[in-house]
């Protein structure tokens, strides 16, 4: 059965997109920890993030890094923080997280409940820095 993420890929199931290539997917986490939290994924369901091969998985965090920087430019935050948890959904993925101290990163935090329309509103700003940065 595919994981729901597959399911985002395949256009199933929508999401806030920022950053799409041939290979990898940027998007919002309806979850967030932070306004901006975002997820990085290969298109390619692998459940494990060290089970991909080492030039896609070099590509994949050039990919994230630039979806960072956009992410950044775009919240408020000192830094964009990164976490490879890999148990709550199986296809790997990467946490880009607005942070300004290190217990903004805790997972064991309550999650925001944005609105439709705070996601949507943050997804076309961070995209369109994105978009800006090519």
């Amino acid at each position: 059965m595919p994981s729901i993420f597959s399911r985002i890929v395949s256009g199933e199931i929508p999401c806030y997109k920022i950053a799409e290539d041939e290979k990898f997917l940027a998007f919002l986490d309806i979850n967030p920890l932070a306004t901006g939290h975002t997820l990085v994924i290969p298109k390619k369901e692998t459940d494990y993030i060290f089970s991909i091969g080492d030039k896609e998985l070099s590509e994949m965090m050039i990919f994230a890094k630039r979806v960072a920087l956009a992410i950044e430019k775009t919240v408020p935050c000192k830094r964009i923080g990164v976490a490879v948890i890999g148990l709550e959904v199986p296809h790997a993925h990467i946490h880009l997280i607005p942070i300004n101290n290190v217990e903004d990163i805790n997972f064991s935090r309550p999650k925001l409940k944005p609105t439709q329309c705070d996601l949507g509103e943050t997804a076309s700003r961070i995209k369109i820095t994105y978009g800006d940065m090519s």
